[in-house]
């Protein structure tokens, strides 16, 4: 096992782990933007939205099945990221907030790939 590639694994998780946990525990703010989407249940969604990520979260950082877990991640992060930072809806400063948040969630889409792409 290679010592970078685990200590990579895991920073990477750790935002999943986090807001997973997060959106679980506190769903309004999340699922008020879920149900702005106009998506059925947006507290049921956001709370299975945040299990998968800390679930999937807590497994890539352990190792366990890293690549199936990255895809799991990147499954959850799609729907997020379009829901939850929809610059082109936002004016101003806002625009620029979900612009930086949006790019931030392409870059974790990125990283994921490249565990995904893993082979070893």
């Amino acid at each position: 096992m290679n010592l970078l590639k685990s200590v990579g694994r895991a920073a990477l998780a750790a935002i999943f782990v986090n807001g997973g946990i997060d959106a679980v525990r506190s769903p309004a703010a999340r699922a008020r933007m879920v149900e702005q989407a106009g998506l059925p249940e947006p507290e049921l969604l956001t709370r299975i939205n945040g299990g998968v990520m800390a679930g999937a979260g807590v497994l890539m950082a352990l190792g366990l099945a890293p690549r199936s877990m990255a895809l799991a991640l990147l499954g959850s992060l799609v729907p997020t990221t379009v829901v939850g930072h929809a610059f082109w809806n936002a004016q101003g400063a806002e625009r620029q907030n979900q612009l930086v948040h949006f790019t931030k969630n392409l870059a974790m889409m990125g990283a994921l790939l490249l565990v995904v792409a893993d082979r070893e």
